[in-house]
């Protein structure tokens, strides 16, 4: 019997297919089978430093979901304040406290490319690259454009 959990997962991962076209979003299961673990990809918005890469995220769903956000990382590497550029963790409030029920795992990837679009430097995940940004935002934004 399949589960309301993994109902709404799958439907979830037919709406991002369907509107892959026009969000640039995507996410299927990591193993091509379970619900737990997804793999996701976002393209990086024009005019940012980040313009013309796409970045693979791991998704790890938990059993609470949709109660419960989703663990996101990046995959790809990526020089952003509210990055780990070791762990690729990704520091957000709508995946942790500010994550509600009525979000989806679409509307979390969309967060994720509003991230890169707009850092946020005052609530650093990599206080190192918040520091670059603050200090000095044409390093960063070439570093940027070179190590993503």
């Amino acid at each position: 019997m399949t589960s309301s959990r993994d109902r709404r997962i799958a439907k979830e991962l037919a709406d991002i297919q369907a509107d892959r076209d026009n969000s640039g979003v995507y996410a299927v299961p990591a193993d091509g089978v379970s619900l737990n673990h997804l793999k996701g990809t976002i393209p990086a918005p024009p005019e940012t430093p980040y313009a013309g890469g796409t970045y693979d995220i791991d998704i790890q769903i938990p059993d609470g979901y949709p109660f419960k956000s989703p663990v996101m990382r990046f995959e790809t590497k990526i020089w952003h304040p509210n990055v780990s550029s070791q762990t690729g963790a990704i520091c957000l409030d709508t995946l942790g406290s500010g994550w509600s029920p009525v979000q989806t795992i679409k509307t979390a990837l969309l967060s994720l490319r509003m991230l890169l679009e707009s850092p946020n430097p005052k609530d650093p995940q990599d206080a190192e690259v918040a520091s670059m940004l603050v200090e000095n935002p044409e390093r960063f934004a070439t570093w940027t454009s070179t190590s993503g």
